[in-house]
């Protein structure tokens, strides 16, 4: 049997590509570039520190000179923090009414709880002090109740609530702070 599958045909080929030519050498280019660079930062540098100094007790006026600055700023150590002296006048306080039983003409059974307000910058109390704030309640039949609360990291204040009994529901509860102390400053 004879073969009567032609060759196949493949598609002229192409012609040869020109030569690409061979890549410049760019070491002067970046050795320029480098150079310039370091020369501009000495020249803006030296500019600063003419611009900076002190002529004779005279501060440059030109416009455009650059304030005197201090290298002595950075290298102190960061001060020593320092807070207000907290008081008994440091403070507002109120009495929140948590629970409340009354018996008719024999009087009522209230729980309170204190609710002081810090009457300065919160950040100027040392918050690593603690305050014992003395505190005392007004209406209790027995007379004045005295309790204390402890205020620590300058936001938290832990109490126990009061529990009073007044002579009737009219009776009007009050109360003062009578002393602050800082514990552990």
């Amino acid at each position: 049997m004879s073969d009567t599958t032609q060759p196949p045909v493949f598609p002229p080929p192409l012609p040869p590509e020109p030569p690409t030519p061979a890549k410049k050498n760019r070491t002067n280019l970046v050795i320029i570039g480098a150079a310039t660079a370091v020369i501009a930062a000495v020249i803006g540098t030296g500019t600063v520190v003419v611009n900076s100094q002190d002529h004779g007790g005279k501060q440059d006026s030109k416009a455009g000179a650059a304030p005197s600055v201090k290298a002595t700023a950075a290298s102190e150590p960061d001060p020593t923090p320092t807070y207000v002296d907290v008081d008994e006048n440091s403070f507002t306080i109120e009495l929140k009414t948590t629970k409340r039983q009354c018996f008719g003409s024999a009087g009522c059974n209230l729980t309170v709880e204190p609710r002081l307000t810090y009457l300065g910058d919160d950040g100027s109390i040392d918050p690593d002090a603690v305050y014992e704030i003395t505190y005392e309640i007004h209406g209790d039949e027995s007379g004045p109740v005295i309790e204390t609360a402890e205020l620590t990291d300058q936001t938290s204040l832990n109490y126990t609530p009061s529990v009073i009994s007044t002579t009737s529901a009219a009776t009007k509860v009050s109360v003062e702070i009578t002393d602050v102390e800082a514990q552990g400053s």
